[in-house]
């Protein structure tokens, strides 16, 4: 396999890290990659970095905003500038290592796998040193179905893009800019559940993904990361409005078990009032089935509970 991947940097304000994170994208053994770097109207010293790498590198097309147009939609500009077959979304603060393209890649060779992922570390200076996250297993392909029902369980499934290889065209396609919901949140501007969503749109659409159990991405933990500076209960509010969005889209099926996700989590963040999130019915649009089993609430809550005693 040789075809184009797009390694695709949206980025703000990012001048102490984003060298780096440009030199770990333009390091990768797999050689037939462009980088797709979008700077969203940084008001730091980003976009001269930015316009140094792409006068040494050929490689690196670089693209700036005339005015800050919101993340997702900066997302959105890096996917109408790219060129690639496949996609692979590199956020600003965050690394790959070397083989990321060339170990992953090949599983997509299967048109039955709509992406593959890697362990990943969350890091704060040292790459080598962090959290392990995502590792969910043995390297091979999974079902679809079972990624969707592993994140609705609350299992430790990616919920950034950041670790994984999509198609261009799938990437295109389920990023999108606003998630339907009922209590008017912005998603094109918090970004908080868009890449849940992808995530889960296109597992919904392929039999497979795939896994690499190797650590090959790393996130870097910083005050500045959407994860580290949302305010007590959005980050996971709002990624319980893209799954109901999802399920009562896509998964009908599955809205009874994931009302009793929600019923859990209304009990543990009352601070989601403040967003307009009262009862099960205000994470839906359309759907008006909030029944749940209270004895699969029970087990589902003991087994959370049994899990979080065994990592302590």
């Amino acid at each position: 396999m040789n075809d184009l991947v797009s390694i695709l940097i949206p980025v703000y304000n990012r001048e102490e890290i984003i060298a780096e994170t440009l030199d770990s994208a333009l390091a990768q053994t797999y050689k037939n990659i462009e980088v797709i770097i979008v700077d969203n109207a940084s008001t730091d010293g980003t976009w001269g970095i930015i316009q140094r790498y792409a006068l040494s590198d050929s490689r690196v097309n670089a693209f700036r905003n005339n005015s800050n147009v919101g993340p997702v939609r900066n997302w959105l500009r890096c996917l109408e500038e790219a060129s690639g077959k496949y996609g692979k979304i590199l956020w600003s603060d965050d690394l790959i290592a070397p083989e990321f393209l060339e170990k992953t890649l090949p599983f997509l060779d299967d048109d039955d796998v709509g992406f593959v992922f890697t362990a990943t570390r969350i890091f704060s200076s040292n790459r080598e040193i962090g959290e392990l996250c995502y590792a969910i297993g043995n390297t091979g392909l999974y079902s679809g179905d079972k990624f969707i029902r592993a994140d609705l369980q609350g299992e430790n499934y990616p919920v950034s893009p950041g670790c994984a290889l999509f198609r261009m065209k799938d990437l295109r396609e389920n990023l999108i800019l606003q998630v339907p919901n009922s209590v008017a949140s912005d998603f094109s501007m918090h970004a908080i559940g868009n890449d849940l969503l992808l995530f889960l749109l296109v597992a919904h659409k392929y039999p497979k993904f795939a896994f690499f159990s190797e650590v090959l991405s790393f996130f870097r933990a910083h005050e500045g990361s959407i994860s580290i500076a949302s305010e007590d209960c959005k980050l996971s509010l709002h990624y319980n409005l893209a799954r109901s969005h999802f399920v009562e889209s896509k998964r009908p099926d599955l809205i009874m078990r994931l009302n009793e996700v929600l019923h859990l989590y209304l009990l543990r963040h009352p601070g989601s009032v403040a967003y307009g999130v009262k009862n099960i019915s205000d994470f839906y649009v359309d759907n008006k089935n909030f029944r749940f089993s209270w004895l699969s609430l029970l087990f589902f809550g003991f087994k959370k509970a049994f899990k979080k005693y065994m990592v302590l």
